[in-house]
């Protein structure tokens, strides 16, 4: 019978002890609430009691999340419309301010913190061109604002550590890639242009280099056939002389064979002379 009382007792009790135990894991934090309020805070990792039925705890992840957000429309200085995608780190900062600003649920945080982020990244955007956006340091963008996103992010009890942007494009379908092709068409065609001229003068000198170069090697080589034909020349004189110092009688005959050879060479002349006449003594007899 004392024992069918006790049962009860201690079943109550363990009950009581479960209900008043949680653990934190590591990474994490809790808060307890006291009928609905808020009663402790900041609660780090490990085992921890509780009143059974007054109180209730919650308990928040606070190690880095991936903040995702829709791409974003800005403008640049130009009034030129690009695309931003980016995606920002976080993680809970402020667990108290965090839940009183969000009731504990990340989803709202995510909607109350991408506004700050997307205002503050069009600030940046608004105040550069757009080769400055989509070409130029993303860093340097992210850096001048991250301060003001923090001031905000603060009121959720969120802290900002790094933001990054993953893409910046050009909307389909608008006016500015036509424009940005047009511009890059337009200095392929000067770059092709000043290239196509740089070849042209280069061929040019190349032409003009192998001209001067031809004239000076045809020159050189009349000059040097002129040398040779006179060389060529003096020697056969030379040799000529010496061939009719010792036969004047052959150096006769062979001067006349020259004549014949000149006055013969178109084959038509017609000569008129004396039967005697001395042209024709070698026609006649060889001495």
């Amino acid at each position: 019978m004392k024992f069918s009382v006790w049962v009860p007792v201690v079943v109550a009790a363990l009950l009581a002890l479960l209900g008043s135990v949680y653990v934190v894991n590591e990474g994490h934090t809790a808060i307890v609430l006291n009928l609905g309020r808020l009663a402790r805070t900041d609660i780090g990792p490990g085992l921890h009691f509780k009143v059974p039925l007054v109180e209730s705890v919650r308990v928040f992840d606070r190690r880095l999340q991936v903040l995702d957000a829709e791409p974003e429309r800005y403008l640049t200085s130009e009034k030129k419309d690009v695309s931003v995608d980016f995606f920002a780190i976080g993680y809970i900062d402020d667990v108290r301010a965090f839940y009183r600003a969000t009731g504990g649920d990340e989803s709202i945080a995510v909607q109350r913190l991408a506004p700050i982020i997307k205002d503050a990244l069009r600030n940046e955007i608004n105040a550069r061109t757009l080769k400055q956006a989509v070409s130029g340091d993303r860093s340097a963008i992210v850096d001048a604002q991250l301060a003001a996103i923090n001031r905000g992010a603060a009121n959720l009890g969120i802290r900002i550590d790094d933001l990054r942007i993953k893409r910046i494009d050009l909307p389909e379908g608008g006016d500015v890639i036509r424009d940005v092709y047009r511009r890059m068409s337009a200095q392929r065609q000067q770059v092709a242009s000043k290239l196509r001229a740089e070849g042209d003068e280069a061929s040019q000198k190349i032409r003009s280099e192998a001209d001067r170069q031809q004239a000076v090697i045809i020159a050189e080589a009349e000059r040097d056939a002129q040398k040779l034909r006179g060389e060529g020349d003096a020697e056969a004189a030379r040799i000529y002389a010496r061939a009719y110092e010792r036969d004047p009688a052959f150096y006769a005959f062979h001067r006349s064979l020259e004549a014949y050879r000149k006055s013969f060479a178109d084959g038509n002349a017609v000569m008129v002379l004396e039967r005697n006449d001395p042209f024709l003594q070698y026609l006649r007899s060889d001495r």
